[in-house]
């Protein structure tokens, strides 16, 4: 089978789907490079998009990086290609995240393939969801897509659930004795409609007034012409995502999962957000996991449910984000 050639305005699509990916904080921390001689695009960190307070590991960085690989792969299967990814696929050099053969002689994966739609729908939604609880049969679905990227989700019980609250609320109180830790969501929160990425202002939500769901407040104390305050679930649906290990090759698992899960998520009419406050401080996230589960590591948090889908936030120019090479 001829495999056919791949010219700028493919690669730039398929690029364009990767970036709508989730990041911590929108902040967008990837960088492709096209080599046309190979077929190959390869994916590095954008180092200069860590966020050192929050992120000192870059575990979150490569999450946002796993989940825009798997974008990239649900964009070229729509289009009937095929591709093979390696993840860190050179020792020496730890920030080339991964390489992605472009064609080649196998057939696309349809399952990935029929995800598509919802990467255009798919926006993180901090708004209040409906005390509804998911049905069963949409749960197992979600935990069969993370299972199917090498991660495991876990809906936690009652007693669990309490606990990540309480832990939700720890670190808050943690932001508020120690402002320093606010640096990270300082520097990637705006008022500037027109920037390419972080968090702008219509974006941040409603003010919680009621109820018990994780929702991070962007605006912190400042003030948000016309902004509401809203109640929120009660009983918040919840989702652990997480590996066994806790390497950088399971975090960029754990992101193509995470990835997986969302776009599934949009396509059964969920609306979705993801919650990693209580997992920024290293006691919190250990404390995070339940020790009946086979899960060793936790990796997100994602809150679920039936409500206002997400606000699009600004992504940068492909032209940014791309070399051709």
């Amino acid at each position: 089978m001829q495999v056919p050639p791949y010219d700028e305005r493919t690669v730039t699509a398929l690029v364009t789907a990767a970036t709508a990916a989730p990041s911590l904080h929108n902040a967008q921390p990837w960088h492709f490079c096209w080599r046309s001689a190979g077929r190959t695009l390869e994916l590095r960190a954008d180092l200069g998009r860590a966020m050192p307070r929050t992120d000192p590991d870059h575990r979150a960085l490569h999450l946002g990086c796993g989940a825009a690989l798997f974008n990239l792969r649900v964009a070229a299967a729509h289009r009937g290609v095929e591709t093979r990814a390696r993840l860190l696929p050179d020792p020496s050099d730890p920030y080339l995240l991964a390489t992605v053969r472009v064609g080649g002689t196998g057939p696309p994966d349809r399952e990935v393939s029929a995800l598509f739609p919802a990467i255009e729908r798919r926006h993180t939604s901090r708004h209040p969801f409906a005390d509804r609880p998911i049905p069963a049969d949409v749960q197992q679905a979600l935990r069969a897509a993370a299972a199917q990227e090498g991660a495991q989700l876990l809906f936690p019980g009652v007693w669990h659930l309490e606990a990540l609250l309480d832990h939700v609320r720890d670190a808050e109180g943690r932001d508020t004795l120690e402002p320093e830790r606010l640096a990270d969501i300082q520097r990637w929160t705006h008022r500037d409609p027109q920037a390419g990425d972080g968090i702008p202002e219509h974006a941040f939500g409603p003010r919680v007034g009621s109820g018990r769901a994780p929702v991070r407040d962007f605006a912190g104390r400042r003030y948000v012409p016309g902004r509401p305050t809203a109640a929120f679930e009660t009983a918040p649906n919840l989702a652990l995502l997480g590996t066994g290990r806790d390497r950088p090759v399971d975090w960029l698992r754990a992101g193509q999962a995470l990835e997986r899960v969302l776009l599934l998520a949009t396509l059964n009419e969920l609306a979705t957000a993801l919650s990693s406050h209580a997992l920024e401080e290293r006691d919190l996230r250990e404390l995070a996991r339940d020790p009946a589960s086979g899960m060793g590591f936790v990796h997100m948090v994602l809150r679920l449910g039936y409500g206002t889908p997400g606000t699009a936030s600004p992504r940068r120019p492909v032209s940014e984000v791309l070399d051709l090479l």
